[in-house]
């Protein structure tokens, strides 16, 4: 503080609002103000200032003596359990008057204004890391270990139950997190009963910490012979319903919470209830859409009766795995019987398209009593699509396949679809004899449909497919249709081929045709008389060429 040009000794007087003492250039006290004798015992006029006041204020007068600085610097130490800051003003005669300023409140708000900021830091720190995964089990073992790093010795998270069981996330100050599922009583822990149903937190002095169940306790937190000083329960609130609560335990040695830490847990357990709520939600999204997938991907196809099918399917985009195409093939209950298979391709594509593609096949899958007459599953499958919200449409091609002897009987109808095309053993392709109505745009009395038989001769494959392998766009400028003769070409290329080597190169050449460009949902169904009779091998182990 700099001089205020006055005789310092003439600023000293009973009025002054602070404790003021003017000492001389010897260091012996000129005069004092009654506030000042309350401070420091002993104090008065003609003593020395080293016999009667603390050091740290003997050694600031002494500094400030020496110094040339108009600018004197403030002095700062401890009365009893008083911090004084000291503040110098030299007068003309080189004495020095202190006025002594006790900043226990100013300290104390600043000391609260660091721990607000640690608070703010903490819980800045818990959203960033809880909101970096969507995982539950990775929420709950960072709650735990920020709960035990900033608020408590250890800390217990007790999630939401599953089944008859709850998930316990542990951890101590420094040591590990431990995560397992165990079958718990919460009416064994006071207060933990109501946080699980979301009831504000009981306070923590009303805990005995003798209560608190074995399961709750940390192995590492009573290893070294310690016990629990004080439990604080707290809910952790969620989306609408809770998401569970935590545990907060201090050693005895260790003062018992606050209500501001009480407070500041509070706010921690809103977060962490906000991060796990969260990733609990995704969690059951993600498995609710994991069972409607499974639902709606094409089925895994394989011989059925004496008969080869394979199907594949590519979704118009990358990031899709389902949409407006499909196909399933439903396994006959007899040799005598047919197997019925069927491919469609919906109006649109992505997951809109995927819900009725869903319909269809449930519609379908219910009208197999009927298979054996497509006319008749075509035309129910045309009243359930009109009397339903849906104002899409869909194209079908059918077959009812039977092995007859070493050769194959297929029955094919097609519903304003692509017409099935049949690759002979000789690299011939033919189109199966059929057509008819698209479905779920027209009255049920317009469907039409003519069925064609064609037999396949052992080697020999019924290829259905969607137009999105023939409407396809690629080559090399990118703007030119796959179109039908060079999947013709194709398909000549896979004559006596299985019907898995069919698919799978008819989709390959289709991929590269399009060479990573837009394009719809493809789908492919190969059936397929296979080969049952060989050769016997020159070395007369392995298997020699197909014969009929």
């Amino acid at each position: 503080m700099s001089s205020r040009g006055v005789d310092a000794a003439t600023a000293v007087g009973p009025r002054d609002p602070y404790p003021t003492v003017t000492v001389d250039e010897a260091g012996r006290v000129l005069s004092c103000n009654d506030q000042a004798n309350a401070l420091l015992e002993g104090l008065r006029a003609g003593a020395l200032l080293v016999d009667t006041a603390p050091a740290w204020l003997a050694e600031a007068h002494a500094e400030v003596l020496k110094s040339e600085d108009p600018g004197l610097p403030v002095a700062w130490g401890r009365v009893d359990e008083r911090t004084v800051d000291a503040f110098p003003s030299r007068g003309a005669d080189g004495a020095v008057s202190w006025w002594l300023v006790d900043d226990g409140d100013l300290r104390f708000a600043r000391d609260q204004l660091e721990s607000e900021r640690t608070r703010s830091r903490v819980l800045q720190e818990v959203s960033s890391e809880l909101l970096a995964s969507l995982n539950a089990d990775r929420c709950m073992e960072v709650t735990a270990r920020m709960a035990a790093q900033h608020l408590a010795d250890a800390a217990v998270i007790v999630g939401v139950r599953a089944g008859r069981t709850y998930p316990v996330t542990r951890c101590t100050t420094g040591g590990e997190v431990v995560q397992e599922k165990i079958s718990l009583d919460p009416g064994d822990l006071p207060g933990l009963s109501e946080a699980l149903l979301g009831f504000p937190p009981v306070p923590s002095r009303w805990i005995d910490p003798a209560q608190v169940p074995a399961w709750a306790i940390p192995a590492q937190f009573t290893a070294g012979g310690g016990r629990i000083g004080s439990v604080v329960v707290v809910p952790l609130p969620g989306h609408g319903l809770p998401a569970g609560a935590i545990v907060m335990m201090r050693q005895s040695e260790e003062a018992a919470f606050t209500e501001a830490e009480e407070a500041f847990a509070r706010l921690f357990a809103a977060r962490a209830g906000a991060a796990l709520s969260a990733a609990r939600i995704y969690a059951e999204q993600t498995h609710i859409t994991d069972v409607l997938m499974r639902e709606l991907l094409p089925p895994v196809l394989q011989g059925v009766r004496g008969v080869d099918f394979s199907g594949r399917y590519r979704a118009a985009a990358a990031s899709e795995r389902i949409g407006g195409d499909f196909y399933d093939v439903y396994p006959a209950d007899s040799d005598e019987a047919e197997t019925f298979a069927v491919l469609g391709d919906v109006c649109g594509k992505g997951l809109e398209a995927a819900v009725l593609t869903g319909k269809i096949r449930n519609t379908i899958e219910a009208l197999l009593p009927f298979a054996a007459d497509h006319h008749r599953v075509l035309t129910l499958l045309n009243n359930a699509l009109l009397t339903s919200h849906h104002t899409r449409f869909a194209t079908l091609a059918l077959a009812s396949v039977q092995r007859e002897g070493s050769r194959v009987r297929l029955r094919v109808s097609s519903a304003g679809h692509p017409t099935p095309l049949i690759v002979r053993s000789d690299g011939r392709v033919e189109e199966a004899d059929t057509q008819g109505m698209l479905i779920g745009a027209l009255p049920t009395e317009m469907v039409k449909v003519t069925t064609a038989t064609v037999e396949l001769a052992p080697g020999e494959t019924c290829l259905l497919y969607s137009d999105g392998i023939t409407e396809a766009h690629g080559g090399p400028l990118g703007d030119v249709m796959f179109g039908e003769q060079r999947l013709r070409n194709t398909l000549a290329r896979c004559a006596g081929l299985p019907a898995e080597a069919v698919t799978e190169y008819v989709q390959m050449v289709a991929s590269q045709w399009v060479d990573g460009g837009p394009h719809d949902d493809m789908a492919v169904l190969a059936i397929t008389a296979p080969r049952n009779n060989h050769l016997t091998a020159v070395d007369g182990h392995t298997r020699g060429r197909f014969t009929a």
